[in-house]
């Protein structure tokens, strides 16, 4: 088992470019696929240049189709210092986060289905999500593991 790392403020941690690896297995069936690429978190041009802007951009490789993916997320202080409050491109919510012990667990509720993220700090250059999500219309597991990108500094 990996050590946690705490975090005392989610955003400045996060802030910067990563390169990213995710494992996608569908425990329904017994597909699996991959995406790699990477995230870069910028400031949010916002008005108030508070939040950060979350791109992620790659390469989505299911039953064997290689295909580009991204998304787009904004992140905005919580309301406790350190402690994140990350909402969809739209505005909506998605999930709170708060890595000061280094170990956060959130739940995203999306129609029926449940999405429960594990988020892990390692240490200053790695971190881990893992998304459990449940439900009659999705049965899957996505790992994705996150690595400082020192070149882009």
């Amino acid at each position: 088992m990996d050590e946690f790392r705490p975090v005392a403020d989610a955003l400045l941690y996060l802030a910067g470019s990563w390169r990213l690896e995710r494992s996608v297995r569908d425990l329904a069936g017994t597909d699996e696929g991959t995406f790699t690429g990477i995230t870069t978190f910028s400031p949010l041009d916002d008005g108030g240049g508070r939040g950060l802007l979350h791109h992620e951009s790659g390469t989505f490789v299911w039953q064997g189709v290689a295909r580009p993916a991204e998304r787009t997320l904004h992140l905005f202080p919580g309301t406790a210092p350190g402690t994140v409050d990350v909402r969809f491109a739209d505005g909506r919510p998605f999930h709170d986060l708060d890595l000061a012990s280094g170990r956060w667990v959130t739940d995203h509720p999306c129609a029926a289905d449940l999405y429960r993220g594990e988020f892990t700090a390692l240490d200053t250059d790695r971190w881990r999500t893992v998304w459990r999500v449940a439900g009659p219309a999705k049965d899957l597991v996505l790992t994705t593991d996150y690595t400082r990108d020192r070149q882009s500094f």
